[in-house]
């Protein structure tokens, strides 16, 4: 039997121990890098709070106002400027008859006024701006007085103004009378009917105006 001496025994095992020991240092070097690998996938647990915070919105208030916008204006409407109405040229003269004036401008009025009789002026527009007074030109010679009254959209609809006439020194002595009206918007019939004490004729007109 051929013994193997001491010194190659020596040499073959120290050289299995080397490669073992290569092995061993090559797995723990993959094994290493496996780790640095996967270390540097994974975000740091600073790093992930401060994405985190970035992402989120931020809580605190801001010390600036919030801009408002301006509300939008909307300009004031504008008032009518009322035309004169000529007494004769009314749509419709109930009881009144026309006749030649000598007020200033020329022209017409209406007379023969009493009670019951009226004139009746269609599609008047007042507008948005409210009408607020009425102006009369009128005249009269009568021993009584009486009332010429304002109403809207039907002849026995409640007045909405009123004027008292009185003898003026004439029935082609002329004035101008201003009445009160309850404000009046919109665009309405507009009626004037007379009142007096008895079946008298009673007054002259010849132009009315409404106003503001």
């Amino acid at each position: 039997m051929d013994q193997r001496t001491p010194t190659v025994y020596r040499t073959r095992s120290w050289k299995n121990r080397n490669r073992a020991l290569i092995a061993l240092a090559g797995l723990a070097l993959l094994l290493a890098g496996y780790g640095i690998g996967r270390w540097q996938d994974t975000p740091s647990s600073a790093s992930a709070a401060a994405a985190e915070q970035s992402a989120a919105p931020s809580e605190v208030p801001s010390s600036a106002p919030a801009p408002t916008e301006a509300a939008p204006t909307t300009p004031p409407p504008t008032p009518v400027k009322y035309q004169v109405l000529q007494a004769e040229s009314a749509n419709e003269l109930t009881g009144i008859q026309a006749q030649d004036t000598e007020d200033q401008g020329g022209g017409q009025n209406v007379g023969w006024i009493n009670r019951g009789d009226h004139l009746r002026f269609d599609n008047f527009v007042f507008g948005d701006v409210p009408a607020t007074k009425a102006k009369f030109r009128v005249a009269s010679a009568a021993g009584v007085s009486g009332r010429v009254q304002v109403r809207l959209d039907a002849p026995d609809a409640d007045p909405v103004g009123e004027l008292s006439v009185s003898n003026t020194g004439g029935w082609q002595t002329w004035r101008t009378d201003v009445a009160a009206l309850t404000p009046v918007t919109g665009t309405h019939t507009v009626y004037l009917t007379f009142t007096a004490t008895d079946d008298s004729e009673f007054m002259n007109i010849n132009w009315i105006q409404f106003d503001h």
